[in-house]
C-alpha cells in the first residue's frame, strides 16, 4: 500500500520583516502523526514559508516519506517550487536550493496553493511559536526585537533596515 504524506505549511512574519516562526503539520494517510511550530528569528514572511518548507521536507525524509503532498498558503513559494516563477531575490534563492535539493529524496512529490481557511493549523502553530518567544523573552526581561535606532526627536524607534536582517535560525531536527 503507497503511504501518502499531506504536508500543511506555514510561515508568519509580524510586521514583515519581523518576528517570524514556522509552523508544520504532517499526515499520514490522514492521521496527524507530527506537528510543530519553531521561532526562526527576525526575517520576512516568504524567507519564514521556505524555512517551514524546508522544516517539514526535512520531518518527512526522516518519517520515510516516499509520497509527499504539501500544502501552503503562498502562492509565490507553490509557484516557485513549481518553476513558474523565477526566484530572484538571493536569500531566496539560497532557501529554494535547498528545499529542491531535499525534493529529490521523494519518489512524488507535489506542492499546491490552497487559501488561507484551509490552514488554520499551521498557521496557528507558526504564530504561536512567535507568541511563545515574545512572552519568553518578557518574562525573563530581554529585548528580542532586531537593532533599533531612534527615529528623530519623537523617541521612536524604528528596525533595522531589510537588508540587514539576519540569516534565520535553521535548527534541524533529529
Amino acid at each position: 500500500m503507497k503511504e501518502k504524506f499531506e504536508i500543511f505549511i506555514d510561515g508568519a512574519s509580524k510586521g514583515n520583516p519581523g518576528l517570524a516562526g514556522v509552523g508544520v503539520v504532517i499526515l499520514k494517510n490522514n492521521k496527524v502523526v507530527k506537528e510543530f511550530g519553531r521561532y526562526i528569528g527576525y526575517t520576512t514572511n516568504n524567507v519564514a514559508e521556505y524555512v517551514a518548507l524546508i522544516f517539514s521536507l526535512q520531518a518527512a525524509l526522516i518519517l520515510k516519506a516516499k509520497h509527499v503532498s504539501v500544502k501552503t498558503d503562498s502562492q509565490l513559494l507553490a509557484k516557485q517550487i513549481n518553476k513558474e516563477y523565477k526566484v530572484k531575490n538571493p536569500n531566496i534563492k539560497f532557501l529554494f536550493e535547498i528545499a529542491t535539493h531535499a525534493i529529490t529524496g521523494f519518489k512524488h512529490f507535489e506542492i499546491t496553493h490552497i487559501v488561507r481557511e484551509k490552514n488554520q493549523n499551521a498557521d496557528f502553530l507558526a504564530t504561536q511559536a512567535v507568541k511563545e518567544q515574545v512572552m519568553f523573552s518578557a518574562r525573563a526581561g530581554k529585548m528580542i526585537s532586531p537593532t533599533t535606532r531612534r527615529a528623530g526627536k519623537s523617541g521612536l524607534k524604528r528596525a533595522a533596515h531589510p537588508d540587514k536582517i539576519g540569516t534565520p535560525q535553521l535548527t534541524f531536527l533529529g
